[in-house]
C-alpha cells in the first residue's frame, strides 16, 4: 500500500491516527504511515533488528502482535512535541492465548515529516517482556523469517 496523504497534518495528528490503526492491527492502514526510507526499531534490541519501509515495518509488527490474542492501549500522553518530533508515553497489555499477560510500558519516539513516520523507536523494559511471556511465543521471536530486518546502526537518528 502506498502512504496515504496525511501532509497536512500536524504531526501529533498523524502520530494520533497512525496508534489507532496500529490498535485495530489495521495491516494495510498501519503500512501507509510510512515510506520506503522509514525505519522502526525497538530500543533494547537496537538498530540492528530495524525494520525499513512499509513492507518490512509491518512484518516487524505482525511478528510479535500476530502472536499476542489481544492488548489494551492505556494512558497515552503527548509527552513532547518539537517540530517534527513527537515522543508519548504509553502501557500496553498483552494477552496471550494460553492466559499470560504483561504489562508493558513504553516512550515511543516519532519523527513526522509531511506526514510520514520517517524513525520511530520503541523504549521499553526487555526483561518485563521476556520474564512474563511465554516460552511458545518468545520461541516464535526466534525462529520466524526475519527477512525484513534492516540494520540501521550508524543511521543518524538511531
Amino acid at each position: 500500500m502506498s502512504a496515504v496523504d496525511r501532509s497536512d497534518l500536524r504531526p501529533e495528528q498523524v502520530t494520533a491516527a497512525f496508534w489507532d490503526a496500529l490498535y485495530q492491527r489495521d495491516w494495510d492502514l498501519i503500512a501507509g504511515f510510512f515510506d520506503d526510507e522509514s525505519i522502526y526499531f525497538d530500543v533494547p534490541t537496537g538498530p540492528s533488528t530495524a525494520g525499513k519501509g512499509p513492507a518490512d515495518i509491518v512484518a516487524r509488527l505482525r511478528l510479535g502482535l500476530e502472536g499476542i490474542d489481544g492488548y489494551d492501549h492505556h494512558d497515552r500522553v503527548v509527552v513532547v512535541t518539537d517540530g517534527e518530533v513527537v515522543m508519548t508515553e504509553h502501557t500496553e497489555v498483552w494477552h496471550f492465548r494460553t492466559g499470560e499477560t504483561v504489562t508493558l510500558p513504553f516512550v515511543s519516539v516519532q519523527w513526522v515529516r509531511d506526514g510520514i513516520i520517517t524513525m520511530w523507536k520503541d523504549y521499553w523494559d526487555y526483561q518485563t517482556l521476556v520474564g512474563n511471556s511465554p516460552a511458545w511465543w518468545q520461541e516464535r521471536l526466534f525462529t520466524a523469517d526475519l527477512h525484513w530486518i534492516h540494520d540501521a546502526t550508524g543511521h543518524p537518528l538511531a
